[in-house]
């Protein structure tokens, strides 16, 4: 299952990474003995995620919008929202596809979760980094072909199968589609927590209703099993959200209530980002100028 393999602990960067206390993550891992590689072949490929976007060397590619990305997300009624251990994770019950834009013609690509990745100072978080600057958080809208496979399961490593819609996240002023989230946080402090809401509507996480400003480029999911083909579409502007927002997501704490903790673990939950990796050969296209 999807669910269990994925891990959110930041594995070797395969590259310098210029943002702030990514060697103090890597020295975590190390000291775990975690090797992404050894375990999931497909973190060795060349086409990884995240990346740094050099927003001068991305390609103009005005074919982007001859059909428009066209979101139909619904409200989700009953969403489950749970911290597990590694990020904060929404699920999605209704129905809600996206269409249009980079993907293939016809295809529709049904909305599975969202998550979030974040920092435990502003300086840092975002997994994804544009001219080498960090946000405080990235969350990342994840979607599977419905057209071509059954499930998100089927279509992991499959040619046109995930797509995963990203935004950054600025701290400024209070983001009221968030604040359903971020108010029952201080009920999931502990790993395994999960809460039910009654109502999320993803729509508030677009950032513009033109959906117009958009780099895209062909990568892989940022946590194990790592696989490629992913389609990544990231937004140019960044959401908002207060300071007091996102002090609650760095409240969680990443284990059980009661365990003990190994030496040197604050057991809080944060700096849950991957480094960037190597471009490779790959193209970001933008499509605007």
């Amino acid at each position: 299952m999807l669910v269990s393999m994925l891990r959110l602990t930041p594995p070797p960067s395969t590259q310098a990474d210029k943002r702030p206390n990514v060697c103090r993550c890597q020295q975590l891992l190390r000291h775990r003995g975690v090797e992404w590689g050894l375990h999931f072949p497909a973190a060795n490929g060349e086409y990884q995620s995240p990346i740094n976007l050099n927003s001068r060397e991305a390609q103009y590619d005005p074919s982007l919008l001859d059909i428009g990305l066209s979101p139909n997300y619904v409200v989700c009624r009953d969403c489950e929202v749970i911290n597990d251990g590694h990020t904060v994770r929404i699920l999605l019950k209704s129905k809600s596809v996206v269409t249009g834009g980079p993907l293939p013609s016809d295809h529709e690509y049904e909305l599975h979760e969202v998550r979030f990745h974040w920092g435990k100072e502003n300086q840092r978080g975002s997994e994804h980094t544009v001219n080498f600057k960090a946000f405080p958080m990235e969350l990342h809208l994840i979607h599977w072909n419905s057209t071509l496979f059954n499930s998100l399961e089927d279509a992991l490593g499959r040619k046109n199968g995930i797509l995963i819609i990203a935004l950054f996240v600025q701290v400024g002023k209070e983001h009221l589609g968030l604040k359903a989230i971020t108010e029952v946080l201080q009920d999931l402090q502990y790993k395994g927590k999960s809460k039910i809401i009654p109502c999320f509507n993803p729509n508030t996480l677009l950032p513009d209703p033109l959906l117009r400003d958009y780099w895209v480029y062909e990568g892989s999911l940022t946590t194990p099993p790592c696989s490629e083909n992913v389609t990544w579409i990231l937004y140019r502007y960044p959401l908002t959200i207060s300071q007091m927002q996102i002090e609650e997501f760095r409240r969680l704490r990443s284990h059980v209530k009661g365990a003990e903790l190994p030496e040197g673990n604050d057991g809080m939950l944060g700096d849950n980002f991957r480094p960037t990796q190597p471009l490779s050969d790959r193209t970001v296209r933008a499509a605007f100028q």
